[in-house]
């Protein structure tokens, strides 16, 4: 005896659903109004939200690992939690950066940076002791480009 199992047919109705009908469903099976985001999020969330119901969530250790690892990563810091982690130069780059004749090297360490023999916690502190000015430190060793990117 097969059971035909209709999760597969829900999960590619997504698809082809209208927004309104997303939200609709988001009302059902989240019981809350849906959040301002784009259909891609809407879809992915609700294919999620549908396999959790049918099959079960997460097992009750995989969430507390997975809070573990945050908390390892982020030391439990809400503001540091919400940077992305590939923003950050890998521990050990170098950054070279030439100013008024005089070549400057710092260090990116696990905590910050390294000037001189001595650490810092950001750029622009770096910057700010090299030129004497206020500096956004990022865009003093070029990190980032001063326009936005479009």
């Amino acid at each position: 005896m097969t059971t035909h199992d209709p999760i597969p047919a829900r999960l590619a109705a997504l698809k082809t659903a209208t927004t309104p009908e997303l939200k609709a469903q988001w009302r059902d099976l989240f019981d809350s109004e849906p959040p301002p985001f784009n259909r891609r999020y809407l879809e992915s969330r609700l294919a999620y939200r549908i396999q959790e119901l049918a099959y079960g969530g997460l097992k009750p250790e995989t969430v507390r690992r997975l809070e573990r690892l945050g908390e390892e990563l982020d030391g439990g810091d809400r503001k540091k939690s919400r940077v992305r982690a590939d923003a950050m130069p890998i521990a050990g780059t170098r950054l070279i950066r030439e100013w008024q004749g005089f070549e400057h090297v710092v260090t990116v360490t696990t905590d910050g940076f390294e000037w001189q023999g001595r650490p810092y916690r950001s750029l622009s502190a770096i910057a700010r002791a090299i030129t004497g000015t206020r500096w956004n430190g990022w865009v003093f060793f070029g990190l980032k480009n001063r326009r936005a990117r479009t």
